[in-house]
């Protein structure tokens, strides 16, 4: 039987004033002895260990039967366990180092029937949580090769919640959530029948140990199970001997099991220090008084497995030791440390010196004196921590004779004065806030209990030791689960904006800040849920002019209310007179659609939700396809639980300065748990009742986009058409949620990566370039026009073309933006057909060029082309024209669904440009735009590659030439081709990710000046246009005579034309006067450009 002992009332004075903080490690074990003591009175029994034990199942482990025939382990028959749809279960497990096999069970939970409800084990495919029947496998919450049981225990808790299709796992000190959709509605039944291994001779057990099995019917979050301590009882089944049916050869002691005590001596234990009590000890410094500096010492660690996580027993110890001669402080700290290791050395508990100071002075009549080191009396202040459950009790009394008897170890020149040792008082009971009953709780522990009417949430308040005093005090209670606070202040919101409040713009943002705040830090049921609708209900009352300015963060606070609630079974719905707000449960593995619907209650002036159920008279309806999961990724496919529905009555919080038109319906909105939904292959289908019969209606689905005017939304019509079947009392809107689309070339279909001011200086950009380019095409095209002896080769008439084109484009991207506002849509599409077709035709025309310069440079002297031109402009714009003749004839008969209207320019801030004519349809645009112009690019680059290597393969045979004038001939070259072939297009290809400003900048200020560059390089720049210029355009001295002839004379030519091979190439003859080399074979003064009728190849 434990020793009984009458308890003294100590004395010992209140120290508040500390020298110095020690660590003192120590370990202490194996003194077989006990004292009873009254008053001063000493006496010494000797009596075993064993007798003064009384073994819980705390401090007893489970060894897992293998036969579940023989010795079954199992949960005692009064124990009835409820039905679960949320838990949270934790226990600690060993696993035998010879045990390979990697099939097995660790617990089972059956009904009558031996059918499987629950039960965690592991297959070859891993380890594995089973609920009803379905397996979910857990190693992906491990570190990579780690294993969740090894030869020590360690602490495994799963969390899981039926409607989450999730479980969360906290193993190895670290917490992760393993998505499961499979998991999803599956609750745990009742009334069953719970063994510990295996419950069948088919499936063997884990051939190990377990400890400490403890179930919730609640889920815990990450916090909760880091600081889960062992005075947390499990409220379905516990780790206690009423809880359990266990035969005695199943059951084995120990004295290193995390809630256990001391059974067994062991002389392997390392000593406690405050970091093994983490955050729990507090370290506050209340001191006024300067202390002088002291000598710190710190003693090693050994290794230990029983560390006091259970909070342990804490005592006081004053001590004060004279010292004989005027020794330092240092040699007083190192005397004292070797006596209180000697000390307690072989004492049979297990106790852990934490903290000790020591500072000179003395202790009388509970009063603390400074004296100086001249005294030789020097006060040790000691935190003792003794690591044990109730059913062993540690006296004070039996610390003080223990000291007291070994005062004959103290060297000679120090003598014991006093001893005083007292324990450290527990956190005593108390009611805050109100409602909220903290019991008497140890030091370091922390308490839990549910928030006041709730069953789900769980509050928390931890009793921390100040290591000033060592005295225990309560902390703060963690109420942040908690939402009766939250719901407290809901409460005062409703009676604030209820029926004959005057809200002002000010009062609303008020509101809808504190209701923000609740939103995004509390735990939201249904009740204080339906409370935050009825409040934003009573907002929308108010004007429009009222809610404004807060009507961007009110839209954002339902949402985030609508992802966050919480609710049982498969769906929830809230609805008030303004507003409605319907959640459902979907299961992403097996969706097969689901349908919305909002109508008026009997009677009633507030609306109801229907979930999958057709509402012929419905207010507003969404219908989502099957296909809607159908493109998402793996991650986004896993996450989601639910889709939420908010159907609004009135329309104040939708105010979008930008768009003049006219709300005529109510509005629905619709969402996927938190993640974005585009690319649809079938339609979400959606239907809208008007607010009042539209006679003439011409109405426009438009959704809410959120990011639209800086955050502030706005209406974006992407994505959304009217249905046909749409008459004028209610409207069907067709909505798949692409991507914004791009201007031309934008590859990726998207500007929302630009922010609002480099989307403006690109648009400034591309308008002043095109315009700038559209005047020096019209410059090229006239100077070719109006001097025939320019246009007599070929090469010229291939740049007329080619500045045809260029010049029609850019004069049309200017016109659209101003076309598309009519609103005319048949003008819009033919804008939009005249812009693709120009696009492709200088496409096709730089690749003609590319084409010509082979030809030339190439097939130098045996080829001739008949009707050289002529097929050219046939192919030049015959196919483009081609192309847009296939798109057409594939509408039948209606072009809207390629060619339209659409906006564009949207940047990261969600502002939208203007509207544009241009492609709707995305594959269109990918095949005819981005393909063809690829084709013509990569045609291009070969070309370029080849004519510069013949360049410079010509010029290299020069030495009339420096290499700097080589260089710079060879430079200049390379530009003009560059931009006559349209290479500077191909930045589009590179416009992705992190390059796409960049290129983009690029691609804005080549591509809208390439009129300008072609211009200057291949005409501007070329003699023989100087010379037409100078004769008929200048005066004076810059006039040309008349009887200058622009081309020389065969014999000058031939001279030459070693010379102006290298710079006669297309259009690109830079300061030429020389024709091409397959000029027209009648201009007979251009000798090596003339053909042979009987060359090698005739086409």
């Amino acid at each position: 039987m434990p020793a009984m002992y009458e308890r003294i009332p100590k004395g010992s004075a209140t120290h508040t004033h500390f020298r110095s903080l020690w660590n003192f490690k120590a370990p202490f074990s194996n003194w077989h002895h006990s004292y009873h003591h009254k008053h001063d009175t000493e006496a010494i029994s000797c009596i075993s260990p064993r007798e003064r034990v009384a073994v819980s199942l705390r401090n007893q482990k489970v060894i897992i039967p293998q036969d579940p025939d023989v010795d079954a382990v199992s949960m005692a028959e009064t124990v009835l366990v409820p039905e679960l749809s949320q838990f949270t279960l934790c226990f600690e497990a060993t696993k035998s180092s010879s045990d390979d096999n990697d099939d097995w069970k660790i617990f089972s939970y059956t009904d009558l029937s031996s059918k499987e409800f629950f039960g965690f084990g592991k297959t070859t495919k891993g380890h594995f949580l089973s609920i009803s029947g379905t397996q979910c496998f857990l190693d992906n919450a491990l570190p990579r090769n780690a294993e969740f049981f090894t030869g020590t225990f360690e602490q495994l808790c799963v969390v899981g919640d039926s409607f989450s299709g999730a479980i969360g796992v906290y193993a190895k000190n670290t917490y992760h959530n393993v998505y499961c959709p499979a998991m999803f509605g599956k609750v745990i039944p009742g009334n069953g029948r719970l063994v510990l291994g295996s419950n069948s001779n088919e499936v063997s057990s884990l051939n190990g140990d377990i400890y400490n099995f403890r179930l919730w019917n609640f889920t815990m979050n990450a916090q909760t199970l880091a600081n889960l301590s062992c005075d947390v009882k499990g409220n379905i089944v516990d780790w206690e001997n009423e809880f359990w049916s266990i035969p005695t050869s199943a059951l084995k002691a120990e004295n290193n099991l995390s809630c256990g005590s001391y059974l067994i001596p062991s002389s392997t234990i390392e000593p406690t220090s405050c970091a093994n009590l983490g955050s729990l000890c507090q370290a506050t410094v209340n001191a006024t008084t300067p202390t002088p500096p002291t000598v710190t010492t710190n003693m090693p660690d050994t290794n230990r497995t029983d560390k006091p996580n259970n909070g342990g027993l804490f005592y006081r110890i004053s001590i004060t030791v004279f010292c004989l001669n005027s020794n330092s402080e240092s040699k007083v700290h190192d005397m004292v440390a070797t006596w209180l290791n000697q000390t307690f050395q072989n004492w049979n508990y297990t106790v852990y010196v934490v903290n000790i100071s020591i500072q000179p002075g003395s202790v009388k009549e509970g009063v603390r004196e400074k004296r100086s080191i001249g005294n030789k009396s020097f006060e040790v202040l000691a935190l003792l921590v003794y690591n044990s459950t109730n059913n062993i009790n540690l006296e004070e009394e039996e610390i003080r004779q223990k000291l007291i008897s070994n005062n004959n170890s103290i060297p000679g020149e120090y003598k014991l004065q006093t001893v005083e040792v007292d324990p450290v008082e527990k956190c005593l009971a108390e009611e805050n806030p109100p409602n909220y009953f903290w019991p008497d709780t140890r030091p370091t522990v922390t308490n839990f209990t549910f928030c006041h009417g709730s069953s789900v949430q769980i509050a928390s308040r931890t009793c921390y030791l100040g290591l000033q005093n060592y005295t225990s005090y309560w902390g703060q209670p963690d109420l942040r689960n908690c939402t009766e606070n939250a719901a407290d202040i809901a409460n005062q919101l409703l009676n604030l904006t209820g029926e004959g409040q005057q809200l002002t713009s000010d009062k609303v943002n008020d509101v809808v800040q504190k209701l923000k705040k609740i939103v995004n830090d509390e735990e939201i049921d249904e009740s204080l849920g339906s409370t935050v609708v009825t409040i934003f209900s009573n907002i929308l009352n108010s004007s429009d002019s009222v809610l404004a300015a807060s009507s961007s963060e009110a839209l954002k606070t339902i949402d985030a209310l609508a992802l966050k609630i919480q609710f049982t079974g498969p769906s929830m719905s809230i609805s008030t007179r303004n507003l409605a707000l319907g959640v459902s449960a979907i299961n992403s593995t097996s969706f097969k659609g689901s349908t919305f619907s909002v109508s008026s209650q009997n009677n009633a002036s507030d609306f109801q939700i229907d979930f999958d159920k057709d509402q012929t008279n419905a207010f507003a309806s969404v219908v989502l396809p099957p296909s809607l999961l159908k493109n998402l990724s793996q991650d986004d496919f896993e996450i989601i639980s639910r889709a939420q529905f908010t159907f609004f009555n009135k329309n104040g919080l939708f105010q979008d300065a930008e768009t003049p038109a006219n709300l005529t319906s109510f509005v629905v909105a619709c969402s996927i748990g938190n993640i974005t939904i585009r690319d649809l292959q079938d339609y979400v289908k959606i239907t809208i009742k008007h607010t009042k019969t539209q006679e003439d209606p011409k109405p426009t689905c438009v959704f809410w986009d959120m990011n639209k005017n800086g955050g502030n939304g706005g209406w974006n019509p992407t994505g959304c058409k009217v249905e046909a079947e749409s008459n004028e009392n209610e409207t069907v809107c067709l909505c798949n949620h692409l991507t914004h689309f791009g201007v031309l070339m934008d590859l990726q279909r998207t500007t929302t990566e630009t922010d609002p001011r480099n989307n403006k200086i690109l648009t400034f950009i591309t308008y002043i370039g095109c315009g700038i380019s559209a005047i020096f095409s019209a410059a090229t095209l006239l100077t070719y026009i109006a001097f025939e002896k320019l246009r007599r080769d070929y090469p010229s008439k291939i740049l007329m073309n080619l500045s045809t084109a260029l010049l029609f484009l850019n004069l049309i991207f200017l016109l659209d933006g101003w076309i598309a506002s009519f609103d005319i849509d048949g003008l819009c599409i033919a804008v939009a057909v005249l812009l693709h077709f120009f696009l492709l035709a200088t496409f096709t025309w730089m690749g003609l060029e590319a084409v010509h310069m082979y030809i030339a440079l190439v097939k130098v002297f045996n080829t001739y082309i008949r009707r050289y031109i002529l097929k050219f402009c046939i192919i030049g714009w015959g196919l483009p024209a081609l192309v847009i003749a296939i798109i057409l004839s594939s509408t039948n008969t209606n072009a809207s669904q390629i060619y339209g209207k659409q906006l564009y320019g949207k940047d990261a801030s969600g502002q939208l440009g203007d509207n544009f004519c241009w492609i709707k349809n995305e594959v269109v645009f990918y095949v005819t735009c981005a393909g063809y112009f690829g084709i013509m690019f990569l045609l291009n680059v070969a070309m370029f590659v080849v004519v510069m290597v013949q360049i410079c393969g010509r010029n290299g045979k020069r030495t009339n030439r420096t290499l700097k004038e080589e260089i710079l001939r060879n430079l200049r070259s390379v530009v003009s081709l560059t931009f006559l072939l349209g290479m500077t297009w191909g930045f589009a290809f590179f416009a992705w990710g992190p390059l796409t400003l960049p290129f983009q900048y690029l691609f804005s200020i080549f591509n809208s000046l390439q009129g300008l560059f072609i211009f200057v390089f291949h005409c501007a720049m070329k003699e023989n246009v100087q010379k037409q210029w100078r004769r008929h355009l200048c005066c004076g001295r810059f006039r040309l005579a008349d009887n200058s002839d622009w081309s020389k004379t065969a014999t000058n030519i031939i001279k030459k034309s070693s010379d102006n091979l290298g710079k006669s190439l297309s259009s690109s003859s830079i300061g030429s006067n020389s024709t091409y080399l397959t000029s027209k074979s009648k201009s007979t003064t251009n000798t090596y450009c003339k053909r042979s009728s009987h060359t090698d190849n005739v086409f």
